[in-house]
Order: C-alpha cells, then structure tokens, then sequence
C-alpha cells in the first residue's frame, strides 16, 4: 500500500506546469479552434468573405505600382517591378501582421487567461499561424502574376520561397513572444512595436532595389544591413520568384543561401529568447491583466 502511495504521488505534476513551446503542439486541436474562431470572426457578416484576401493585396499593388512604379519611375528602372514589388510586399505583410497580432494577444485574450489555464504561448502561436492562413491568398496572387510574365517555377525556387516564409514564421513568434509577455505589464511594447513595423517596409529591399543600398553604403554596413532576417526572406521570394525571369532581366542575388541560413539561425536564437523571457513574466500575467 505505502508503496502504491509513493507511485502515485511521483506522478503527480504542479498545477499550471507545461512545456512552453512543445506544450502548445501537443495541444494542437486546442491550436487549430483558436486559429479557426478568429479566422471566422474576421470573415463573419462579410458577403465577399475570402474574396477580401485576394482584393486587398491586388488593390495594395496597384496603388504602389503607380505611385512608386509610374510617378517615381521605378518601372523603367527595376525590371519586371511588379512582381518585385508584391513578393517583398507579400514577406513584410506576413511579419507585421504576425508581429503585431502576437504582441496584443494576450491582452486581447485577457479574460480567458484569467479563467482557465492552457498553455500562454498558444496565443501568439495562433496569431504567427492565422497571419500565414490570411498570407496564402496573397502568395497565390504573386504566383499567377508571375506565371502571367513567364515565371518558370524550379525546385530551388520553391525551396527559396519555403525558407523565407520560415524565417518569418519563426522571427514573429520569437518576437511575438517576447514583446507580447511584455505588452502584458508595460503597454508601451505595442506602440515600440508599431514603429517596428512602419519601418520593416524600408528597411528591405521592397520599394528598392538591393543593388542601390550597395552603391551608397560601406561594405561591412551593407553585410549588417543584409543579416536583417526580414532583408534575408525578402531577398530568398526574389530569388524563387523574380529572378527566374530571366537572368538578363535580373541583377543577381549573392549569397542568397548564406544569408538565408544565418536568417534563420537568427531567427530561432530570437524565438529561444523569446520563449526564455515569456516563461520568466507568465507568473504576472492573471495579476497584470
């Protein structure tokens, strides 16, 4: 009998204890019905529903192809321009809204934190997933494109478009993580994290090429500036989807794999750390929200 006691209370775990990360993909049913609710909510009394995702990004190109391509010139400068223009368009919309979303999520979710418990992580988790549900119709809009001007689709080009999607996967999750658990006691980490977000767009190569910050910037400034993760996925969709155009077309990307793998180390050092301060704050959140 006392033996069967002392086998039973070795079982037992505290209340509340997880895995972190690995404890929001063992619960992956839990996972999919959050990421399913708010992709319903947002569609919800929409008579056009999914059709929304496909016009916005067509009507964010166009206004950007004559703005910046017509007005500015930069369709007579940048080869196939528009295909350039929403494939980096395409990676930053990804990360900001990943980014964003996963920073307010727990204070959006504060009244079911403070009733039950279930893994914190899963709600910046959701919000890094629902940003690549609302992404795909936006990848599909560049691939028709694309094959519209001629894109011939290789396995490496498939491979460069699957490593930059990754990298921004794992970047926002990291960093959704770790502004997000701080957002909960400080609300200044969301208005930080607009300003992040307004200047992602310029600080890649999407309304520009990579060629003109080579040009004006010393040598060991432009590597640091190429290290940025997000400059290192936008590159990686130009290289599967503009470059293929034509290599007279095109100026070619060096380097692109180096940089794509340093990218994604970044990438997963930011997400270790996120988790790592996500796991020191959890305690607070109930008392904070």
């Amino acid at each position: 009998m006392q033996q069967d006691r002392t086998h039973d209370d070795q079982r037992l775990t505290t209340p509340g204890a997880n895995k972190g990360l690995l404890e929001v993909f063992r619960q992956r049913h839990l996972l999919s019905l959050i990421v399913r609710k708010e992709i319903q909510i947002r569609y919800r009394g929409s008579v056009l529903g999914w059709l929304w995702s496909y016009v916005k990004p067509l009507v964010q190109f166009v206004v950007f192809f004559v703005a910046i391509g017509v007005f500015l010139g930069l369709n007579d400068r940048v080869d196939f321009f528009p295909i350039y223009l929403l494939s980096g368009i395409t990676v930053v919309t990804f990360f900001n809204e990943a980014f964003s979303n996963g920073t307010r999520s727990l204070v959006d979710n504060a009244p079911l934190i403070k009733k039950i418990y279930l893994p914190r992580e899963m709600f910046p988790i959701a919000s890094m997933l629902i940003a690549a549900v609302n992404t795909v119709p936006q990848i599909i809009v560049v691939v028709v494109i694309s094959l519209f001007f001629g894109w011939s689709p290789t396995f490496a080009s498939f491979a460069a478009i699957l490593l930059a999607l990754v990298i921004v996967a794992v970047l926002a999750s990291g960093l959704g993580l770790f502004f997000g658990s701080i957002n909960v006691t400080f609300r200044d980490a969301q208005s930080f994290v607009e300003i992040i977000v307004m200047v992602a767009i310029w600080a890649s190569p999407v309304m520009y090429e990579w060629t003109q910050v080579a040009r004006v910037v010393p040598e060991w400034l432009f590597v640091l500036y190429r290290l940025n993760p997000i400059t290192a996925a936008v590159e990686l969709f130009h290289y599967g989807i503009w470059a293929p155009l034509g290599p007279d077309n095109a100026s070619p990307i060096p380097d692109v794999w180096m940089f794509g793998l340093l990218a994604l180390v970044t990438s997963l050092i930011a997400l270790a750390i996120g988790q790592l301060v996500f796991r020191r704050l959890e305690g607070r959140f109930a008392q904070d929200l």
